[in-house]
C-alpha cells in the first residue's frame, strides 16, 4: 500500500518514520526467547495543532473533511492523519464516518456487525476488512487453476502408471512407495504412520442406503466452476443451496464404553456422522502463483500421520506448532521455512502417546492436548524444553489458554480448569454437556463449549457455575470468541453466530457459506473471517450478515485446521503439508 500525502496549511508536521512500512525481520531465524509479546508502544509523537485561523484544507467544513478522509486507505486515517495534525487525527476518531467506509466495503444490504455495536472498534474492523480485500480478492481464481493443473498432471501420471502395468507383470508381494519406506521399522512405527491399528477402521465400507462419497473428473470441472462463478457474485450468489456430500466417518457410538483407549477412539469430530469419507493419497499440491499482495510457502511437515492442528506463535506469526496423528508435536520457523524442534521429554519416542489433536498458547507456554488423556507443557523461552504433565483422565478433544488458567475440554463431557503454575494443576472440573466436548473459547470471566449432545454452555469461572446452556440441531467443532461476538462451525457445514455480553450467550444467525461437510477450523476477528472444512476448501470472508466470501481456495484433501495470526495464515490438511500464506514485503 502507498504512502497516501496530506498537504495542510498552516500547519506544522513532525518528519517521524514511515508508519505504514512493516517492521523488518532482523534474524531469518527467530529466538523463541522472543515469543513473549512485547508490552504496546505509546504514540505521543503527534504535531502540535494549527493556529486558530486556518485555511486550504482546514478550512472546509467537518463533514467534507471526513468525506475526503473515506477515500483514504483505513492505514492512513489511522497512522498517518494524527501525525500531521490534531484535527486530521480527529478525523479517525468519528465513528460515523467509519460506520459509513464499512457499509461502502460490504454494502448495503449486509449487516455489520453481527452482533452488538456497543464499544465495536470500527477502525481495526474497516482496517482488516481492505486488507482482507485487497489480499484476498481473486486468489481463489489462481488457487482453483493451479488445483486443475494438478489434477491433470496427476491423472497424466496415473495413466503413465497403469500403461507401465500393462507392460510389466506385477511382482508378488511389491509394496507402494510408503509402504517400502516404512519397511523395516516394525509394526509400531506403522502403527505410528498409520494413526490406527487393525483393531480400528477409519475407513469402512458403506452400509446400506449410505452414499460413497467419490469425486471424479468431471465433477472437480463442475466444482471449478461453480467456484468462479460465485465468487463473482455477491453475497447473497455465495450460498449454496446443494448439501448431497457428506465427508465424514462412519457411526461409533459404541465408544462410549471405552473412551480412553486410542485405538478405539476415531476422529472425535464425526462422532454420531453416519457418512463414511473415502480416504485419498495424493501427491502433495505445489504451491500457486500469487498476487503481488500474498506470497505462498507450502512445507512438508516431517509427520508421517495427519496433522490435526496448526498453531502460530510469537504474536508475529514468524513461528508455528503442528500436532499431528504421529503423536508428535513441531515447532517451525516460518520466515526460514524450516523445522526447529520436534517437542519430547528426554528418552520418549515421541512427543505424546497417542494423537496431538489440539494446541494453544499463552506467552511463553505451549499445550498440547492428546489421546494418551494428558495435557503436556512446554516452554518457549526455554528452546521448547517439558514444563509439565498433567493427566486428565480422557482424551483433550479442545483447550483455551488464558493469563492465569488453562481450559480443557475431554471425552468424558468435562471442562476442566488448571493452574499450570502449581503442584496441583487442576482448579475445578465441572461436567456441563452430555457428550464429549468437542470446542470450547474462554476470557478471563467466562468459558464457552460446545458438545456432541448439540448444546453449547456458558461458565462463570469468578461465581463458579453454569449460566446458560442452549440446545442446537447440530453440533459444534470449531469455536471463535472475538470482543462480543462467538462464531462457530458446526458438522453440516454451517456457521453459527453469538452475542456475548455480561456472561449472556444469545443465537443471532446461522449461515451457508457454501461448506458441505464438518467446519473443522474457525478464525474471527473485527473485519476478517477464516473458514477450513473436511469438504477441502478453505474460505475468507467478510463477517457481515450474511457473510461475504471474498476467497475460495479448494485443496485436494480435507483441511484439518487453521491459525492467524497478524495477517498470516496457517492451513494443515491430510495433505501432510504445512501452507503458510503471508503478506508480501
Amino acid at each position: 500500500m502507498s504512502e497516501a500525502r496530506v498537504t495542510v496549511c498552516d500547519s506544522e508536521s513532525g518528519p517521524g518514520p514511515d508508519p505504514l512500512t512493516s517492521p523488518s525481520a532482523e534474524a531469518s531465524r527467530p529466538d523463541l526467547k522472543g515469543l513473549v509479546p512485547a508490552s504496546p508502544r505509546s504514540s505521543t509523537d503527534v504535531s502540535p495543532s494549527p493556529s486558530a485561523e486556518v485555511s486550504g484544507l482546514l478550512s472546509l467544513p467537518w463533514e467534507m473533511l471526513t468525506h475526503i478522509a473515506s477515500h483514504l486507505p483505513a492505514q492512513c486515517v489511522i497512522t498517518v492523519l494524527p501525525k500531521v495534525c490534531h484535527t486530521l487525527g480527529n478525523v479517525g476518531k468519528d465513528t460515523t464516518a467509519w460506520q459509513l467506509r464499512a457499509r461502502r466495503l460490504i454494502g448495503s444490504q449486509a449487516v455489520f456487525p453481527v452482533g452488538p455495536r456497543e464499544d465495536f472498534d470500527w477502525p481495526s474492523a474497516c482496517l482488516e476488512i481492505e486488507q482482507l480485500i485487497t489480499c484476498w480478492t481473486g486468489q481463489g481464481h489462481l488457487v482453483a487453476k493451479q488445483t486443475k493443473k494438478d489434477e491433470e498432471e496427476s491423472q497424466e501420471v496415473r495413466q503413465q502408471q497403469r500403461a507401465g502395468q500393462e507392460e510389466e507383470p506385477v511382482v508378488e508381494g511389491q509394496q507402494d512407495g510408503r509402504e517400502e519406506e516404512l519397511e523395516g521399522v516394525g509394526v509400531e512405527g506403522q502403527e505410528v504412520a498409520y494413526g490406527v491399528d487393525e483393531g480400528m477402521e477409519v475407513v469402512m465400507d458403506g452400509e446400506e442406503d449410505e452414499i460413497q462419497p467419490i469425486v471424479g473428473g468431471d465433477q472437480l470441472e463442475r466444482l471449478r466452476e461453480e467456484l468462479e462463478e460465485r465468487l463473482n457474485d455477491d453475497a447473497g450468489a455465495l450460498m449454496v443451496e446443494e448439501r448431497n456430500h457428506r465427508m465424514v466417518f462412519n457411526d461409533i457410538e459404541a465408544l462410549g464404553g471405552a473412551p480412553n483407549r486410542m485405538e478405539n477412539l476415531a476422529d472425535p469430530r464425526n462422532l454420531g456422522n453416519r457418512r463414511p469419507v473415502e480416504v485419498k493419497q495424493r501427491p502433495p499440491p505445489r504451491s500457486p502463483s500469487p498476487p503481488p499482495a500474498l506470497e505462498c510457502t507450502t512445507l512438508p511437515t516431517c509427520h508421517i500421520a495427519q496433522v490435526n492442528s496448526v498453531l502460530l506463535l510469537g504474536g508475529e506469526g514468524a513461528v508455528c506448532a503442528t500436532g499431528s496423528r504421529d503423536m508428535n508435536v513441531k515447532l517451525w520457523d516460518l520466515k526460514a521455512g524450516s523445522l526447529l524442534h520436534t517437542l519430547g521429554a528426554r528418552g520418549e519416542f515421541s512427543t505424546h502417546k497417542g494423537w496431538v489433536w489440539c494446541l494453544a498458547s499463552q506467552g511463553p507456554l505451549l499445550a498440547s492436548g492428546g489421546f494418551d488423556s494428558t495435557l503436556r507443557l512446554w516452554d518457549l523461552e526455554a528452546g521448547g524444553a517439558a514444563a509439565g504433565l498433567i493427566m486428565t483422565g480422557a482424551a483433550v478433544l479442545c483447550l483455551s489458554c488464558q493469563t492465569d488458567v488453562l481450559v480443557a475440554g475431554t471425552f468424558d463431557k468435562r471442562v476442566s480448569m488448571y493452574d499450570t503454575r502449581a503442584a496441583e494443576p487442576l482448579v475445578k472440573s465441572v461436567r456441563l454437556h452430555g457428550n464429549a466436548v468437542m470446542c470450547l473459547a474462554a476470557d478471563d470471566k467466562y468459558i464457552i463449549s460446545g458438545s456432541k449432545d448439540c448444546t453449547v454452555a456458558v461458565y462463570d469461572r469468578r461465581a463458579c457455575k453454569g449460566l446458560k446452556k442452549i440446545w442446537l440441531s447440530s453440533y459444534l467443532l470449531s469455536m471463535s470468541y472475538s470482543g462480543c461476538e462467538v462464531w462457530a462451525g458446526d458438522n453440516r457445514g454451517m456457521l453459527h453466530s453469538f452475542s456475548m455480553q455480561a456472561g449472556t450467550l444469545k443465537p443471532l444467525s446461522q449461515f451457508d457459506v457454501g461448506h458441505t461437510a464438518l467446519v473443522t477450523g474457525i478464525h474471527k476477528s473485527a473485519g476478517s473471517l477464516y473458514t477450513c472444512s473436511s469438504d477441502c476448501t478453505v474460505k475468507v470472508h467478510i463477517p457481515c450478515a450474511p457473510p461475504r466470501t471474498v476467497c475460495i481456495m479448494p485443496h485436494q484433501m480435507g483441511v484439518n485446521g487453521l491459525s492467524v495470526e497478524a495477517g498470516v495464515l496457517a492451513v494443515a490438511s491430510g495433505e501432510d503439508c504445512l501452507e503458510i500464506w503471508r503478506p508480501r514485503n
